[in-house]
């Protein structure tokens, strides 16, 4: 006999297609019916959170008992001497590393869910020494070279990431319908590329470059998605003081610029020095100067940003350095940028709002994510679902059943399975939460012949004096912006200006 069978080629085989495969995409589980045989059970067509079951696959456990016992065998015939050919020494190799995976998820686990002191820079895990002994046990043989040999440290830090990829992902970005799992999948390419072997051996510390822009709905999640690939980076693990060289909850730095003036945005990013404007007492740093090496700066609503951000960001895209405000030396940017927006972005190049040189730098990565009823019209039955786990967030897992019982009840008495959630799950989220206080859910409601119409119809009767018609005017460029900033800039008044007249009109005449 040869160093493996005909089945155990087609197992490790189907475990080395499930170590490097996307965990999101239908392949997966394809994979994982190609490994377990008759054994497979079938759940869904993508991995996905079922808020309404505990066991997520029933797989896994069967995968790992066949991954453990091929590996240990092999190894013995390693170990007498066997001389596999290099195509099966690969497969050798990723049914190990699948091994070691499955073998330490648990503990790996542990270290996401339960993050160090702020103290620590860093904790030192105890379980790495038992982690290198299995690595030398599995892959340290003499006479035995393998194609893919690295180092334990390395190994145990790639691990690591998986491990966190798949704990946010998973967790965090939920839908059981196929955009969903469009959006999962793109969410995990992001952080490991589409081929995951490459990444491994050489791409893992070349990502910083690489700026990943998600664009979207409101309401639609697109911070979660960030949020999710920025506490996803690799790490090094340091395997003589058994520390990583950061703590991943630390690395994450979102940033709305929707919400700050452009000085405040400038001296949240790039920090300034003292009298760099009104109210600069003292020298202050920017998240891009805090940023560690390993961490990632969330612009929001970048569609907002004034021009003359733009350029300087455009700068640290280009040359990673930038400067404080009021001082001229250069800084360098050492962590990634990701940034956001709810607008399109094509439409606002071509109406001189946003620069194209600085698009061409954001869109190396391009994240879309899907708006409710987009999910909704794939799957159906997927609000339940949403809704219980929506539950489950807001009053626990005692109360959650209730909750999620009321509240399909009340959106299809008075809602209907029609609505358009135009607020996406942001809506959903709040729906749940006015039925939880007020036992109902008022959506706004279109107001006749729409802002603009009303407008026109007031000034042909002559109703508004000119207080109002500014009001009313800024009101209604508002509501498209969705920025003070912007709108200030179209109509040449002052951002506080506006700001007042919008309330004026919210507080008087609506």
């Amino acid at each position: 006999m040869g160093f493996m069978s005909g089945e155990e080629r087609a197992l490790a085989a189907a475990l080395s297609r499930l170590g490097y495969a996307n965990p999101f995409l239908p392949e997966r589980i394809e994979a994982e019916r190609a490994a377990l045989g008759p054994a497979f059970v079938h759940a869904d067509r993508v991995w996905s959170v079922r808020a309404d079951r505990t066991v997520q696959n029933p797989n896994i456990a069967r995968l790992g008992e066949r991954a453990a016992a091929l590996a240990a065998t092999l190894r013995e015939r390693l170990a007498a001497g066997a001389e596999p050919a290099a195509s099966d020494r690969g497969l050798y190799e990723d049914v190990v590393l699948y091994l070691l995976y499955t073998r330490y998820e648990n503990d790996l686990f542990d270290l996401v869910v339960q993050p160090a002191d702020a103290s620590d820079a860093g904790r030192r895990v105890p379980f790495y020494e038992k982690f290198r002994a299995d690595c030398q046990h599995f892959l340290d043989l003499p006479g035995a070279p393998l194609p893919g040999r690295q180092e334990p440290g390395h190994l145990f830090a790639s691990l690591f990431q998986v491990r966190r990829a798949f704990h946010h992902i998973f967790w965090h970005i939920i839908g059981g319908s196929m955009s969903m799992a469009r959006l999962r999948a793109a969410v995990w390419q992001s952080v490991f590329t589409h081929d995951m072997r490459r990444y491994r051996r050489a791409l893992y510390e070349r990502k910083d470059d690489v700026t990943t822009l998600i664009v979207g709905p409101s309401g639609t999640g697109k911070e979660v998605v960030a949020r999710a690939i920025g506490l996803s980076r690799y790490i090094p693990f340091d395997a003589r003081t058994q520390r990583f060289a950061a703590r991943f909850g630390d690395l994450f730095h979102p940033l709305n610029l929707s919400a700050l003036s452009p000085t405040l945005i400038e001296s949240e990013l790039f920090g300034h020095r003292r009298g760099a404007f009104t109210g600069a007492l003292q020298d202050r740093a920017g998240w891009l100067e805090t940023c560690e090496p390993f961490g990632t700066v969330f612009l929001d609503e970048i569609g907002d940003a004034d021009p003359a951000i733009q350029v300087k960001l455009l700068r640290v895209l280009q040359a990673r350095t930038f400067q404080r405000l009021g001082d001229t030396k250069p800084l360098l940017f050492r962590g990634k940028i990701m940034a956001a927006t709810n607008r399109d972005l094509a439409r606002e190049i071509q109406a001189g709002r946003f620069r194209e040189d600085f698009y061409y730098r954001l869109c190396s990565d391009i994240i879309a994510t899907p708006s409710l009823a987009e999910q909704l019209r794939e799957s159906p039955d997927e609000l339940p679902n949403l809704i219980l786990f929506l539950a489950r967030r807001l009053v626990g897992d005692a109360e959650a059943p209730a909750l999620a019982d009321e509240v399909p009840a009340w959106i299809e008495a008075h809602l209907g399975p029609s609505y358009p959630w135009p607020g996406n799950v942001r809506e959903l989220e709040q729906c749940v939460r006015n039925v939880l206080i007020r036992g109902e859910y008022r959506p706004p409601t279109a107001r006749d012949g729409g802002p603009a119409e009303d407008l026109a119809a007031a000034l042909r009767a002559g109703a508004l004096t000119a207080e109002q018609l500014l009001a009313r005017y800024c009101a209604l460029v508002y509501a498209e912006t969705r920025s003070y900033q912007e709108t200030a800039r179209r109509l040449g008044l002052d951002r506080r200006t506006v700001k007042s007249k919008v309330f004026q009109y919210g507080t008087e005449g609506r």
